[in-house]
Order: structure tokens, then sequence, then C-alpha cells
């Protein structure tokens, strides 16, 4: 006589590697039963399993050194739970950008805004007053072209400034736009803040110094674009030799000296998603939390609980890590450096063959 299983008994026959042979004879059916009251209905059997599957005990184990007991899996092993549905729509503008876009123009005024440009106005007015002439004056429109001026610099690489305007090397757009003399003059007095009053903020604000339109610009780029599903975070050094508290030195940067961000990017459109100074030992992290981890779960806070992915390198990945973000709905992908005491002590063999992969889940 034939055996019929229902689909779930027939599930559990295989997730426990039961083999055929052992049914004294009788053939395996797994079609579904349709009068057994344990049958799933149809909507059931497409809703996600969130319980995960109990552990066989003939499975090995190992346990890190900070205590973590880690369960090696076999490759192509049917997943214990069912993952999280991930993020699925590629990155795009806001709708609030896609309502204020309709130029080049609007384009830009979407991250530095009219409300951005004029206290650059006038912080740059007063300084210019304060420490040269009392009648010197720029309109805004001035310090718009003064901009695109950098952008067309950063555009056509020459040798130094003075090229820019070079009738062999220069872009002539630049020399229609503003004389060398006068975004000389310009640079030399363009600030970010009220001079009388930084010395006081720069007590709690190392960033004082342009903090407030930089808070601004990070917002807008935040508020502008929806990334798509994987994001990625790593460190970049700005260039520059400046006396500043927070001046790095990295000896393995192309430019040893520099100012160093930590940057959250779109994969696919390599958009900028958030961004952060690294201004030395930040007094509001806890003690027992990671730089690294303060650094990933800020930079990835506006992008939380959707379904992404952050990709990181060695410097970021840790198990602590990937728990948190995975309590908020984001995974991690990333290299792990070594000497983590959380990792299993087979992963750190350097005889492993060539092209074989170790699975390991906690």
């Amino acid at each position: 006589m034939q055996r019929r299983f229902t689909t779930q008994e027939a599930l559990e026959l295989i997730l426990n590697n039961a083999n055929p042979c052992d049914s004294d004879g009788e053939d395996i059916n797994l079609q579904p039963n349709s009068d057994s009251d344990s049958e799933l209905s149809s909507d059931d059997a497409t809703a996600p399993h969130l319980e995960k599957r109990a552990r066989l005990e003939s499975e090995p184990t190992e346990t890190a050194k900070e205590g973590t007991v880690w369960h090696e899996e076999h490759v192509g092993t049917i997943l214990r739970f069912t993952p999280m549905e991930p993020y699925a729509a590629d990155g795009e503008p806001t709708a609030k950008a896609r309502r204020r876009i309709r130029s080049r123009l609007q384009s830009f005024l979407c991250f530095i805004t009219v409300g951005m440009l004029r206290p650059i106005q006038e912080w740059t007015i007063q300084h210019a007053r304060q420490t040269e002439q009392t009648d010197w004056f720029m309109i805004l429109h001035e310090l718009m072209a003064f901009i695109s001026v950098i952008i067309l610099r950063g555009v056509t690489k020459v040798p130094s400034l003075r090229d820019s305007w070079s009738a062999c090397l220069g872009n002539p757009l630049i020399t229609g736009i503003m004389s060398r003399n006068r975004f000389q003059d310009i640079m030399r007095h363009l600030r970010f803040d009220d001079m009388f009053t930084r010395s006081e903020r720069v007590q709690t604000d190392k960033f004082a110094a342009i903090s407030d339109v930089w808070g601004s610009f990070v917002t807008n780029c935040i508020t502008c674009y929806n990334p798509g599903r994987h994001i990625t975070i790593d460190e970049q050094l700005f260039p520059s030799k400046t006396r500043c508290c927070f001046l790095q030195y990295i000896a393995t940067k192309p430019d040893k000296f520099g100012i160093k961000f930590w940057v959250a990017c779109d994969l696919k459109t390599k958009y900028i998603c958030n961004v952060l100074p690294y201004l030395g030992k930040d007094p509001s992290r806890p003690s027992e939390e990671r730089l690294s981890e303060s650094v990933v779960m800020k930079l990835m806070e506006p992008f939380m609980d959707k379904g992404r992915t952050v990709t990181t390198d060695n410097f970021f990945t840790s198990l602590t890590l990937a728990r948190r973000l995975l309590s908020r709905k984001t995974t991690i992908l990333g290299t792990v450096n070594k000497i983590r005491r959380e990792i299993p002590q087979s992963t750190r063999k350097m005889d492993r063959k060539e092209f074989t992969t170790q699975v390991c889940c906690w």
C-alpha cells in the first residue's frame, strides 16, 4: 500500500536527512494530502517561516575566544530561517528633489541652497571689511560664479591656479566668468561662520568654522536622494596641511596629511548618502562602543529598517555590529580582521585550498 505524506511531513523528512530506503519498502509520495488536517493552506505555504529549524546534534560546533558558539554549515544547506525582505527599489531622487529640479542650476541648489549661500556671503564680507577694505562687497551671484569656477577647475586639471586663466592651458569659460585677481580676492576672504563668535563655539564644536553650512549640506544630501539596496562605507582623506587639532596623518594614503571623513555611498550611483568628519575622540560615544560601530550606526541611521545591505572593510566589520544592524532590519557584508576574538579559530587557517568556502553561523 502506498504511503502518502503531507507537505509539512515531507519537508521535515528532507530537512532531517531522511533516507527513503528506510520507509519499510513503501514508496514515498510527496504530493500533498488534501484530507489531512495538518496540511498548510495555500496562504500559509507562501508565508515566511520565521522560526529557526532545530539543530542536529552531529553538527560541528566551535567556540570563539570571547565565547560565541559557531555552527559550521555545509555549502548549499537550506537556511534555518527566512531571510528578511530586501530593499527592492533602485536609487532615485526623492519626490521633493524631483519637484524642484527643472535645470542644472536647480539641481545644484538642491544641495547648496540660497539659504546657505547668504550666510557665506555675509561672513565673507565681514572678514574682508575687518581685515582690509571697509567698502569691500560681494553680491550673491558673484559668490555663485566663484563656486562655478571652482567646479570648472575640478573638471579642467592644470598645474597651478594661474594656469586656469592661461591662454594656452586655461578654460575659456573660466576666463569669461571671473578675473583671476577677483577670484583670489574672494578666496582670501571666504568664510563660513561669524568670526566674532567662533572662539566661543569652538569650545564645544571642533568643526565650528564650517559646521552650520556643513550640517545643511549633509541634510540636503540625505533628503534629496533615496539610495538603493547596497550602501558602502569607508574613510576618505581630504588632502590638507592646514593647522587644526583633528588633522590626520595616514602613511598609506597618496597624500599623507588631511582631514578624514567617514563616507556612506550608494553602490551603483556613487552618490554620497551621508558623511561625517573625524574630529578625534568623541566624548558622547560610550566607552564600551567601538569607534567603527559608532560610525556605521550613525551613517546608516537614516536608511535603517528597510532591508538594505551595508558593505564595509575589516576596520568596521564585527559580530557585534552585525547583530546591531540585524536588529534594525539591515545586513552587513564585509571582510573581517583575523584578530577579532569573536570569529572561529578554524577561519584563521592559512593552508585552506583555493576556491573553498566555509560557512559558519551562530
